[in-house]
Formats: C-alpha cells, sequence, structure tokens
C-alpha cells in the first residue's frame, strides 16, 4: 500500500507535464462535446499486409487508414508512461490515445515500425523474452534495439513465456502456482534490462487475466503499472495494477475508430456509429 501512495504521488506530480504536451483538436464525425474522458490505450498484436486472419490481426492498409486518421485530426499520440497520471486525476487537454503492441510479432518491425516512424508515433511493445528470436514469425533482438534507437519504441514485459494464469493455477499445488508466478512476473525484466538498457517496469498481463494475488505479486516485482484489457478507456480512478486497454481490429474504420480515439466503450459504439 506504501509503494501505491508513492506511485499515486509521483504520478500527480507529472501531470501538470502531460497536461502540456497534449495539443487540442477535434476528432472528425465526433462533435467537440462528445469527447469522453480518459485515454484510449489502443492494443494491436500483428499485422498482414494482405489479410486479417484472425480476430487480433489487422491489415496493414488499415493501421495505416488509422494512423492516418490520427494525424490527419491532430490526435495527440503519446508514450504510454506519460498517460499513467490520468489514473490519478491528470487531465489531457485535447484528443489523446497511447499505442501498444503485444507478443513481439515480426510484423510489428516489417509493417508497423515504417507507418509509426512517418508520423513519429511512439509504441510501446510488451513482449516475451523468451520468444524473441525464435522462429520466422517473431522480432529478433537487432530488430527491437533498431527500434528503440529511433526514440519512438519502449520494451516492456508480458511475463515470460504467456501463460494462462488461471489454467495454471487450476492444475498446479498452491506452492508451485505461487513460484511460477513470481518466476513469470518477475524474472521477464531482467532480460529486457540486459538486452536493451531499459527499466522494464511496467507489465501487460497476457489474455487480460489478473487477480488481487496477481496484481500483488507484479507491486512486490517492483512494476510500476500494469495494463489488462477492459475494452474502455484509461480514467480516473483505474487500478494501477488492471489498467484499461482497447484491442484494436481490423473492421475499426472510420468513423468507428474516431469515436474509439474519442474514449468511448466499445459497448457504447451501436449507439454513436450507424
Amino acid at each position: 500500500m506504501k509503494r501505491r501512495a508513492l506511485l499515486a504521488g509521483a504520478f500527480a506530480a507529472a501531470a501538470g507535464s502531460a497536461r502540456a504536451e497534449a495539443p487540442a483538436g477535434e476528432i472528425a464525425g465526433v462533435p467537440a462535446d462528445k469527447t469522453a474522458e480518459g485515454v484510449p490505450v489502443l492494443t494491436y498484436h500483428r499485422l498482414d499486409p494482405l489479410a486479417s486472419h484472425s480476430g487480433t490481426i489487422v491489415t496493414t492498409p488499415v493501421f495505416a487508414e488509422q494512423m492516418a486518421y490520427l494525424a490527419t485530426n491532430r490526435v495527440h499520440v503519446a508514450p504510454l508512461r506519460d498517460v499513467l497520471p490520468v489514473a490519478h486525476g491528470a487531465a489531457l487537454l485535447g484528443p489523446t490515445v497511447a499505442i501498444t503492441a503485444d507478443d513481439g510479432w515480426r510484423t510489428v518491425y516489417t509493417e508497423m515500425f515504417p507507418i509509426i516512424r512517418e508520423h513519429r508515433f511512439p509504441v510501446t511493445l510488451f513482449i516475451n523474452p523468451p520468444m524473441i528470436g525464435h522462429g520466422g514469425a517473431y522480432l529478433t533482438w537487432p530488430m527491437i534495439t533498431e527500434m528503440v534507437k529511433s526514440g519512438l519504441v519502449d520494451v516492456q514485459a508480458h511475463t515470460l513465456h504467456h501463460p494462462n494464469f488461471n489454467t495454471e493455477h487450476a492444475k498446479r499445488d498452491p506452492a508451485s502456482y505461487t513460484a511460477f508466478v513470481k518466476t513469470e512476473i518477475a524474472g521477464c525484466r531482467a532480460p529486457i534490462t540486459a538486452a536493451l538498457g531499459l527499466p522494464a517496469d511496467m507489465l501487460a498481463w497476457p489474455f487480460g487475466i489478473h487477480n488481487a494475488t496477481l496484481d500483488a505479486a507484479a507491486e512486490e516485482a517492483g512494476y510500476i503499472a500494469a495494463f489488462a484489457l477492459g475494452s474502455r478507456p484509461l480514467a480516473n480512478g483505474d487500478p494501477t495494477f488492471a489498467l484499461p486497454r482497447l484491442q484494436i481490429y481490423d473492421t475499426d474504420r472510420a468513423p468507428r475508430f474516431g469515436w474509439i480515439a474519442a474514449g468511448h466503450p466499445r459497448q457504447q459504439l451501436k449507439k454513436v456509429v450507424a
């Protein structure tokens, strides 16, 4: 609890700079008075140049269209770390989003990176270190290093092996499960720091699965924040170790994407988007 209080104080202290950096703007197709509170943390996984073969794959042309939409409508794309104060009461001026990409797929380098570099948009990658360089589908450390050196890409933890914690809890005895959780959560920080010199102090929960026990393990491991899912924007009062993100799909085209960028939860989209 003491650590959480200290984190809240640090985030609140950063609120002033967060306010100053976000420009004012309006999003096409979204009335100015319909911009919601909070910051959408947009979550991607794989990109594909031609087709979306599963729910979490976004085609490259659609991703390019989404990023162009943000640029055209002057939506401020903030580094993920900079939006953490919002959960502790900070207010950002104008539409603001953050962008994340999970799992370390190679297409983050081949498809996503050229587009974010064009727009100078920051992105945070959540990776599982043992998978890096494992087969042709995943990023390599040289690819990640190049992206980090661009100044646009941060790299954070997604556990070691992307486990389903519910499944592991069901099949392990308490002592084994406790040790497993500690290894998966705490053990993925050091490889990232060793390879990239980054603190790796933020965590994304695999499959969005978390509970009080896992949240406490993340805090004990030294993380300053952890992200789940939730299909809604990050807002004041959200728990530090279960911050919501919005999975983005290939079907999220304008005007739907505009309403998401304006901070509306998915369950509201049918009411506002034809």
